[in-house]
């Protein structure tokens, strides 16, 4: 992932009455979620696309700057995967999770910890916000243990996945610190275990426990798709936990998705106010949920 220069959206063909038509409407919203917390899954083509990466840059910061918190946890799966072909290791998935064995766990966390953290703070904060970078390490913050993968099929049989962990505890403290201070926490998604061991933790399952942990107004998932689709293609804009049950058995929800809609799930049940899985290719569609009265993307619903 590449900084781009910061560029200003050419905006000289919308009217001043249009502008101030656009200002006056996200009022309410500004309104409604000053000072509430809203944590934000980044990934997809919003990472690698420089565009992208600029416009979600500017939409966390102008969250930021009227009084909404947003807490930034973003995947890298891409830029694992490109530099464990350099390596000449091949990934290896079972049920949507990385095998991860010691070799690869450094490799996760160079990438994660290092590159992809870094240009994510480096962005913020070119764009005019005060970012700071953590790991589950940081102010022993995530709490893992070994992950027993149970199989779809049958649950009796585990699938050993190596170095991937199942989250025990988060201590959000940190977080909240460095809110208090205006700083804008961007959390990689590796825990640690008893002994000191690293764990590769999915990111969406981060993103969905560290809302819960923190009272989130809002889970917000970036992804490459427009949300979730049902077999025909056609977006579904709401999803119930029957729903979803239904779709993981006929294999519309597979793959990575499961554990997505998985952490989703599991936040809204657990009070976070609204769960929404978004298209990350969108340019400032941070801003299009959070700001706007139109329906955008999957909302998943606790019943």
């Amino acid at each position: 992932m590449t900084s781009p220069t910061a560029q200003p959206t050419d905006l000289s063909h919308v009217q001043p009455r249009d502008k101030a038509e656009i200002l006056a409407q996200a009022l309410p919203y500004i309104r409604r979620y000053h000072g509430k917390t809203m944590v934000i899954k980044y990934g997809g083509n919003a990472m690698t696309d420089p565009a992208l990466q600029q416009a979600f840059a500017e939409d966390v910061v102008l969250l930021k700057l009227v009084g909404i918190n947003p807490v930034v946890v973003h995947g890298g799966g891409p830029q694992i995967e490109t530099l464990l072909q350099r390596l000449g290791k091949k990934g290896h998935f079972i049920q949507g999770m990385r095998v991860t064995d010691a070799e690869t766990m450094e490799v996760v966390e160079w990438v994660l910890a290092g590159e992809v953290q870094q240009d994510i703070v480096g962005l913020i904060n070119q764009a005019g916000g005060k970012a700071v970078g953590l790991t589950g390490r940081d102010g022993a913050m995530i709490r893992a243990q070994k992950l027993q993968l149970s199989d779809q099929q049958d649950p009796n049989v585990k699938h050993d996945v190596g170095q991937v962990g199942d989250i025990v505890s988060i201590d959000p403290s940190v977080v909240k610190a460095l809110q208090d201070d205006q700083f804008i926490p961007v959390v990689s998604p590796i825990g640690f275990g008893e002994k000191n061991e690293s764990y590769n933790i999915n990111a969406d399952v981060v993103a969905a426990k560290l809302a819960t942990v923190l009272q989130a107004e809002k889970l917000l998932m970036l992804t490459n798709i427009r949300g979730v689709l049902d077999k025909a293609g056609q977006l579904l804009t709401e999803l119930t936990p029957r729903r979803i049950d239904e779709l993981c058995e006929d294999g519309t929800i597979s793959g990575g998705m499961i554990p997505k809609i998985a952490g989703a799930l599991d936040a809204a049940k657990s009070g976070v106010n609204a769960v929404h899985i978004i298209d990350g290719r969108v340019p400032h569609a941070l801003l299009l949920e959070v700001l706007g009265d139109q329906p955008f993307g999957t909302m998943i619903k606790s019943h």
